[in-house]
């Protein structure tokens, strides 16, 4: 590989928007530090986190489990400034910036993104002048690097880095499930980064856990090439390989996950032809597969007038498509229990403007009312 910015940087990032929870909802401080130290010993240093992430209890763990107890040498952060979620106004938004200076104790951003630009809300970027904004904080020492997270299409890709040149990075959704599918167009959007000769940060390599696992087929698939290695550790070293990626964010929920993730990673190397040969089957497999793409991210929950768990549902439809012992109705209920139900969609479309997966759930919706009601 070429030399690019981000090249020595471990190749595993410390994902914090699924962190571990305890009974009463609350983060479970003692495990992620733990989590924490795992990963510093093992040679991590990339935290990404955002002002949105769990309503801000993400970057309070972070503090926590890190600024409090590491020096400032000792790590790297990115987090993230959202200007059409939790904001209304051009100084609600720049106000993301300073809260998350607080809340993380990290005295200074290493890595700072505009968060989720899709052409629902890139504009709002402009119309807020975020962009001089966060070059402001970077002539001001406050932030090191700085680009943006992306949920689009090439085209939208390529004007945006056309009008803003000077950003360091982009943090893309890249996984071998998604690499030809035209919804994320993730090997074009890929493309288009390197040409404008952008580093990229990864994000969902696992497809929102989807890829942890996976349907039967995928497994059997990876199984049959290497018994011994965990069915993530192939998503995971896929996007790891790519050229001119800082790092691959990982969105670790335990212990467990932490100690398989690093079990592959702490001594990286990348796919071999014959394990590219493997995904190339995998890839086909899922192809093959109707399940309903949804990372369960829950960005098309918040503004639902009717309080749908559209993610909840989604999941239910896709278990029950892979098993037909599965008994729908019944989970279905459960998932719905003081909520809104998949016949109560008023159709009103927030829920498609903010899926980064640009899914059609007012129709998905509409086949669960009629599959589970």
């Amino acid at each position: 590989m070429a030399d690019y910015f981000g090249k020595d940087v471990f190749k595993l990032g410390f994902g914090l928007m699924r962190l571990p929870k305890n009974p009463d909802g609350t983060t479970d401080i003692p495990q992620v530090c733990e989590m924490v130290d795992r990963f510093i010993q093992a040679g991590g240093t990339y935290f990404d986190t955002a002002y949105v992430y769990d309503n801000g209890r993400s970057e309070a763990a972070f503090k926590a489990a890190v600024a409090d107890r590491y020096p400032r040498e000792a790590y790297t952060l990115c987090t993230k400034l959202n200007a059409w979620m939790q904001c209304h106004d051009e100084s609600s938004a720049k106000q993301q910036f300073y809260t998350s200076l607080e809340r993380t104790g990290a005295g200074y951003f290493d890595y700072y993104l505009l968060h989720g630009l899709m052409r629902a809300n890139y504009t709002k970027y402009d119309e807020y002048h975020i962009w001089d904004f966060v070059r402001e904080q970077k002539d001001k020492g406050l932030i090191r690097h700085y680009g943006f997270s992306f949920h689009a299409d090439p085209a939208l890709l390529e004007e945006i880095l056309s009008a803003h040149p000077e950003v360091d990075f982009v943090q893309l959704q890249i996984n071998y499930s998604d690499w030809e599918n035209p919804g994320i167009a993730a090997r074009e959007c890929w493309e288009i980064a390197r040409k404008h000769g952008k580093s990229i940060t990864i994000m969902e390599p696992l497809k929102g856990g989807a890829l942890a696992d996976p349907i039967p087929a995928v497994k059997e698939i990876f199984h049959q090439a290497n018994p011994d290695a965990p069915v993530v550790s192939w998503g995971i070293r896929y996007a790891a390989s790519l050229d001119g990626v800082i790092t691959v964010l990982s969105g670790m929920s335990n212990l467990a996950q932490m100690e398989q993730n690093l079990s592959f990673m702490r001594h990286f190397k990348p796919l071999s032809e014959t394990e590219q040969a493997v995904i190339r089957k995998a890839q086909d497999a899922l192809n093959a597969d109707k399940s309903i793409p949804c990372t369960g991210c829950h960005y098309c929950v918040d503004g639902c007038p009717m309080n749908i768990p559209i993610p909840e549902i989604i999941a239910v439809a896709n278990r029950q498509h892979n098993n037909e012992g599965f008994r729908g109705v019944r989970e279905y209920g459960i998932a719905t229990i003081g909520r809104g139900k998949a016949s109560d969609c008023v159709r009103c479309g927030q829920c498609e403007g903010a899926c980064p997966q640009h899914l059609g759930i007012i129709d998905y919706l509409k086949q669960c009312a009629e599959r589970f009601e």
